[in-house]
This record gives C-alpha cells, structure tokens and sequence, in this order.
C-alpha cells in the first residue's frame, strides 16, 4: 500500500460504535470491521448486535468484534461504562455516537419525556461517554458524532430533535477545542436523507422521499454506501488536520 492509500487504513484500531443495531450505526461499524479495525458494539437491543457479531464473523475470519448491550438513556455511571468499552480490545482509538431518538411529535404534544429522552440520547449521552474514553484516546484519539440537515435548518414535527442536532455542531467544536491539543479530534458527520429506522416514515411516503431528492444537488436521496468514505476519513489518519468540523453528506441538499 502506497503512502497515500495507507493513511486511509484503520486496520489495528478500536472504534466502539453507539446506536451500532441499525441504520448508520449499523453500517459505520460493518464497513470498520471489513476495513480491519476492532469493534465494540453498543445498543440496547442485545439479539441485533448479536445477530451483526455474528455475521461479521461469519464474513471476516479475522474480524475482532464484541457486543456491549445497554440502555444508553439510563446510564448513569459512564466511566463504569468506558471501563466494560475498554475490556475487548483496549482502550478505543476512536467513538463514533450514532445513538440517536426522533419522535417525531408537533409542537404542542411534545411532553417533557420526549424532550429530555431525546436530548439526552442526542447530546448529553455523546458528551458524557466521550469525556470518559477520552483520557484513554490521547494521542491519537478521534470523535466522530452524528449532525444533521435539522442542525442547521428546521423541518416539521422534530422540535426537540432539531435542538439537539444543533447542539451537536456547537459540541463537536467544543469537543475539539477541549481535546484536540491532547491528540484527540472531534468531527461531526451531518447525513443527509438516508433510508433508516429513523427515517423510515419519510422513505414509506413516495411523494415526500422524491420531493427531497429533488432537493439534492445530485437528484437522489443517500444510501448507507455513501457514508463508508467519510466514515474511514474520519476514523483514520487521513483527516489527521481536520478537527471541530461538520461533513455534510446530504449530496448537496444544504447547497441549495
């Protein structure tokens, strides 16, 4: 592998992956296991990490996965939790959070419950598991969080959701001026339509998945396949100069 290419690698790296049961989660932690690194799988649905365990073994004869099953939202001892994170394979060299909430509720029906689960999940629980793995990653630590189109742009029904997307962003700048001359680098991923659990009403709706495609520069909504590139950039030593910055993957939707 030529210099270049190398910098692209993130085989030997520990990423422990949040939300990693499905959508983009699921498909951040498949492409670093078949690219060589060791994953921790984290979700509260412990069959489905399982089930991906499985079949990442299954495929990959070398693959060094292992599942950690928790309620996120009902975590109340995080460095407890980096500790059960390190155990597999070691500290982690990177943590991606992709666990995430959206209820989906007007204005007027969102209860305090909805509220504080969602901003919970969404920003509370990426800054509290950060800061606990993150003395562990120094050096060569890197954070990748999950943004969105609603952290810069309100869409119906998804008040509290757009609040915490929006806090991301001024998080994972946060992050990264708190962390990165210790040799930790804190990005953000912002994707675009993509079909996921958590977008699952808008994909069943025709009319609604085609007007936003529309809205793209490039004319189509994402697929999980357009997320493998950023994801191994940001893992590896390749944005080695990027920290506090939101990549949008929404094939030009924000363009517009």
């Amino acid at each position: 592998m030529n210099q270049a290419l190398h910098r692209f690698s993130v085989e030997g790296r520990v990423v422990v992956v949040t939300g990693a049961s499905s959508g983009i989660g699921k498909h951040m932690a498949t492409v670093l296991a078949h690219a060589g690194a060791g994953v921790v799988l984290v979700a509260r649905r412990k069959d489905t990490i399982d089930s991906l365990a499985d079949t990442l073994r299954r495929d990959i004869p070398t693959a060094r996965v292992h599942t950690v099953c928790c309620d996120l939202n009902a975590v109340e001892d995080f460095d407890a939790l980096a500790i059960e994170l390190s155990a597999p394979f070691g500290a982690p060299n990177s943590l991606i959070n992709a666990a995430g909430v959206n209820f989906r509720e007007p204005a007027d029906q969102i209860s305090a419950q909805s509220w504080n689960q969602t901003i919970n999940l969404n920003l509370t629980v990426p800054f509290f598991l950060s800061r606990a793995l993150v003395n562990g990653m120094r050096g060569d630590g890197t954070i990748i969080n999950i943004a969105s189109l609603q952290s810069i742009r309100a869409f119906p029904d998804s008040m509290p959701y757009g609040a915490s997307k929006g806090g991301v962003t001024q998080l994972t700048r946060a992050m990264a001026q708190a962390w990165s001359p210790e040799g930790v680098r804190a990005n953000a991923i912002a994707p675009g339509f993509f079909p996921t659990e958590l977008t699952q009403a808008v994909f069943d709706d025709d009319a609604k998945a085609a007007a936003n495609a529309r809205q793209t520069c490039i004319g189509r909504n994402g697929e999980l396949e357009d997320l493998s590139g950023p994801t191994l950039f940001l893992c590896s030593a390749a944005s080695s100069y990027m920290t506090g910055q939101v990549l949008y993957v929404d094939g030009g939707f924000t363009a517009k």
